[in-house]
């Protein structure tokens, strides 16, 4: 069959190598001329003007990313050297934190836990026994609670070290408003399920480079069409087929944002009113990252956790990375404002005297904000998403459709594959 595949981000190039390997005759339409969407490379420049290759934001991996990691194998790439693992660390520049050691699962964990530093006897005991209440539940809540209100017997030490990062870096929501059953989800698979499913994933490459230019190399050998700087502007729905802007099509996969798989969908006249009420009722969370240069800057771990309050406060980052130790040059540093809302010249400001103070820096100075608007839908306590099949031959891949995970790049990887199966039943 002929598929085509609108949009180029993890989820469509997922869907595009999976449909390709199943035999399909696969064309794929990207209105951006960089693959990647929401985890791609972008141009940047030092102050002076020089070139500076960047991300337009700086997204992380874990060990439990099982089909986002299987799909880079099997596009032969190699995630030893394309990744740094290490083991689950959230520690803050003074050493105080949580840092798991080399262990099987849940061993690591609970070694982590009894040596996080900086914490009471009091603080341990009280996030070991919610531990093992989840796991006895089966991880699983009522939908409509929040991440508070499910940790509300943990101390404020935990919560403000541990639990709100961890909530605010895989949901990209505050923790007074994310859902709780996601976020069971999300520990269920990371600290549980599987040993090295806590490592952290540091990418060592730009994100276009880690797997997008891959995906689309491989298609294009297999004999697929690659069409980059191409926007969709029309869908037509015939009888037995679809019509992409006057191209023939047995099925379609609207692997593009939200908004646009909408707008398709819409200006078609098709059908489909409860998947664009859906739709249209995801909220959204801004991320911004802030790119900053001394040549002083050498972390103590590629990765660090800030000490931050509200994004509009004056200590607006909670992570820290050392590009220089992930391949970038030395001195390099991305500040992380996850689900960010305040002005970018203003948030920069912040971020940069808040990187002076936490990190012990002189002369911090800015290269380059990128603030990415939309970067993940809000992932409320029960939050319906839509769903993959929007009608008999047209699909939806991405990290906001219907499933178990919030907006991650695994969420987005094993959309796109599911797509592409069922795309051909």
């Amino acid at each position: 069959m002929k598929v085509a595949v609108i949009g180029a981000g993890w989820a469509g190039c997922a869907a595009a190598v999976e449909a390709t390997r199943l035999g399909q005759q696969v064309t794929v339409f990207e209105a951006a001329r960089v693959p990647g969407g929401r985890a791609r490379r972008v141009d940047g420049q030092w102050p002076d003007g020089t070139a500076l290759t960047l991300d337009n934001g700086q997204h992380i991996l874990i060990g439990a990313y099982s089909e986002t990691l299987r799909l880079m194998a099997d596009l032969g790439m190699a995630a030893d050297t394309s990744l740094l693992r290490l083991p689950l660390t959230l520690q803050f520049p003074d050493g105080t934190g949580l840092a798991f050691p080399r262990l099987p699962a849940p061993l690591d964990a609970l070694v982590g836990i009894v040596r996080a530093r900086g914490w009471s006897w009091g603080d341990k005991l009280s996030l070991l026994r919610a531990a093992v209440g989840w796991q006895l539940s089966g991880f699983r809540c009522a939908p409509e609670l929040s991440v508070a209100q499910l940790c509300r017997q943990l101390s404020p030490t935990v919560m403000a070290t541990l639990i709100e990062p961890l909530c605010v870096s895989a949901l990209n929501t505050p923790a007074d408003r994310a859902s709780a059953q996601v976020y069971l989800r999300v520990l269920r698979d990371a600290l549980f399920a599987e040993s090295g499913g806590s490592n952290l994933l540091l990418p060592r490459v730009d994100l276009s480079a880690l797997l997008p230019d891959a995906a689309l190399a491989w298609v294009a050998q297999r004999g697929g069409e690659v069409g980059l700087g191409r926007r969709v502007q029309g869908l037509t729905r015939l009888a037995g087929s679809w019509q992409v802007d006057g191209a023939l099509f047995d099925r379609v996969v609207l692997a593009c944002p939200p908004a646009e798989a909408a707008r398709l969908v819409e200006t078609a006249g098709l059908p489909c009113q409860a998947w664009l009420a859906h739709t249209r009722a995801l909220q959204f969370e801004a991320i911004t990252t802030v790119y900053a240069f001394s040549p002083e800057a050498r972390l103590a771990q590629p990765m660090l956790t800030l000490r931050a309050g509200p994004p509009d406060g004056e200590a607006p980052a909670q992570f820290v990375f050392d590009r220089g130790q992930l391949g970038g040059p030395a001195g390099l540093l991305a500040f992380v404002v996850s689900a960010s809302s305040a002005d970018k010249d203003g948030l920069t400001r912040r971020v940069l005297a808040q990187g002076e103070r936490q990190l012990g820096l002189t002369a911090l100075q800015a290269v380059q904000t990128i603030v990415e608007k939309r970067a993940t839908f809000a992932c409320l306590p029960g939050l319906q998403r839509p769903a993959a099949q929007v009608l008999p031959g047209l699909l939806a891949c991405g990290d906001y459709l219907d499933g178990p995970y919030p907006a991650t790049l695994e969420g987005a990887v094993r959309s796109g594959l599911h797509a592409a199966r069922i795309a051909i039943k």
